[in-house]
């Protein structure tokens, strides 16, 4: 199954994934993310590449066995994670805390303080970063948390943390994310003032 990865048959953008109607199937299943602009500090050494695409990070859905189909399609979580916030998505939190340096853009409380957030014009620099260097594959899959187990211990997929202990970034990841919540924490909610749209 992991070939559907190696070998995939058209990797998706952001502006593919957005548009409607969306390329995404409503299904359960795997999805695949390849970056042509590696995060800094992100290992690659084992990684699988396709078109000077590297595969980083794989996502399932619905999360987890016995959730409703209907509630977590492959469409939704990969539509979620090209225009959603960093609040509910764990690929741009990790994206958006890795490229902190570069975007200027740290991990903040916003409005109320209970959401974390990179704020509305760091979503919207990662958008940009996204559209620029992210591209995504999937597969249908109706155990999609059996074959993701299976694809932990045949790939290098240093992004995920969850279920991925045997990658030796994954602990040095988790600790990063630790780190960037703890500072936003403790720093000024910032009030969203600009809407994204």
């Amino acid at each position: 199954m992991e070939s559907v990865f190696s070998n995939p048959e058209h990797l998706y953008s952001r502006d593919e994934v957005i548009a409607n109607p969306c390329p995404v199937t409503k299904a359960n299943g795997v999805y695949a993310w390849f970056f042509k602009e590696v995060p800094p500090g992100v290992p690659v050494e084992g990684c699988l590449t396709h078109n000077g695409l590297t595969l980083l990070y794989i996502g399932i859905s619905p999360d987890k066995k016995g959730k409703a189909a209907s509630d977590q399609t492959l469409q939704q979580r990969v539509r979620y994670h090209y225009k959603g916030n960093a609040d509910k998505s764990t690929l741009r939190r990790s994206l958006g805390i890795l490229l902190a340096g570069k975007s200027g853009f740290p991990l903040r409380r916003v409005g109320s303080g209970k959401k974390l957030t990179l704020t509305n014009k760091g979503e919207k620099w990662l958008d940009q970063w996204l559209q620029e260097n992210a591209f995504v594959t999937w597969v249908e899959h109706d155990a999609p948390w059996d074959l993701e187990n299976t694809l932990f211990h045949s790939l290098s997929l240093p992004l995920n943390i969850q279920g991925n202990k045997l990658h030796p970034f994954a602990a040095i990841l988790a600790s990063i994310r630790s780190e960037a919540i703890e500072q936003a924490k403790y720093a000024p909610a910032v009030e969203e003032i600009e809407p994204r749209l």
